[in-house]
């Protein structure tokens, strides 16, 4: 379905910008355009890649304008701009509306304006059951897509969302925080020791994409089921990798923390399509007819259980250690 076509990936230069990149770089796909903001990051992925297939743009997916034009001809969008830090979002919640939902927004309205087929929106496990404000904009930005969604036919721009747990070693993720406490020989600082999190490769997270655009329908949300860790079990296994005994120090729970996340809410399980690898959430396409609100109840939500980091297959040591030695991050830092 990608020979000949243009993808545009926002937020193309940070990690799961580059992953979805190297993936496409092998297909037959004509042209892939990079939207980011950081020029610094776009010249360094020009000399790096020298491939003709490449395209930059500078812009601010905050700026209608900017992601409008650089969206002229394009077929399909990845949309992976985002401010991603929870506790930066946590002291500036505004900065995250602006990027997560209203960049999110200008993003959507443009791939309808210029005729584009298909936009994946990239969200997280933090938006289900939000706490945080990195989280809540996620699931501003998950209801804006399905709002919008409501609008479209099948044969108009597709627009759908994939949600994520925690990608191991991705850009200021905790595996490389605790590599480089190892090796500078300084303590592991471990929040909360039986704090779970679901475990995800950035290989993981393309095939998703991939899947959304082959699969979704208008509104739909896909969702990889993946395995969980303790961060005690993931810092005892990095530890052991390394051949090292670093003292691992308790730190406590960081402002929006949760002791464990949700990939499916409750109430989502209870309509969510079990696709074996994933789950398929479809729009919820209620209109505002009261009654379908407050007089035709869910009678079966009761019936089910959030799919959480804590009651998914809970990796013991060996076995985040054969799925850590499976990362490229991680053998280019043994061997580093």
């Amino acid at each position: 379905m990608f020979a000949g076509k243009v993808l545009m990936i926002t937020g193309g230069t940070g990690s799961f910008g580059s992953a979805v990149l190297n993936r496409f770089l092998e297909t037959t796909v004509r042209e892939i355009r990079i939207f980011s903001r950081d020029e610094k990051k776009q010249e360094d992925m020009r000399i790096a890649y020298s491939n003709p297939k490449l395209k930059f743009y500078i812009g601010d997916v905050r700026n209608y304008d900017s992601i409008s034009e650089a969206m002229k001809g394009v077929d399909y969008i990845f949309h992976a701009a985002a401010l991603k830090q929870v506790p930066s979002c946590e002291f500036y919640p505004m900065e995250a509306v602006r990027t997560n939902v209203l960049g999110a927004e200008n993003t959507m309205n443009a791939a309808v304006a210029n005729g584009v087929k298909r936009v994946v929106v990239l969200s997280t496990d933090k938006a289900v059951y939000p706490i945080n404000a990195m989280g809540i904009s996620k699931a501003m930005m998950e209801k804006l897509m399905v709002a919008k969604s409501r609008m479209r036919d099948a044969g108009e721009t597709v627009l759908c969302a994939t949600r994520y747990g925690n990608v191991m070693a991705s850009r200021g993720s905790v595996i490389p925080l605790f590599i480089s406490q190892i090796k500078a020989g300084t303590p592991l600082t471990v929040t909360d020791p039986s704090m779970t999190r679901f475990l995800m490769s950035l290989e993981d997270s393309v095939d998703l994409v991939l899947h959304a655009f082959e699969h979704a329908q208008q509104g739909d949300i896909f969702i990889q089921k993946a395995p969980a860790s303790t961060v005690e079990v993931l810092a005892n296994a990095l530890n052991e990798l390394f051949g090292k005994k670093t003292e691992v120090k308790i730190i406590g729970t960081r402002h929006g923390e949760k002791l464990y996340e949700s990939l499916v809410s409750r109430e989502e399980m209870a309509k969510a399509e079990d696709r074996g690898r994933y789950y398929r959430i479809p729009a919820d396409n209620r209109d505002l007819n009261y009654n379908k609100y407050f007089v035709e109840g869910e009678t079966k939500i009761s019936e089910f259980d959030d799919y959480t980091s804590h009651n998914a297959e809970c990796l013991d040591l060996d076995g985040v250690k054969k799925l850590l030695l499976e990362l490229d991050y991680i053998q280019e830092q043994l061997h580093a």
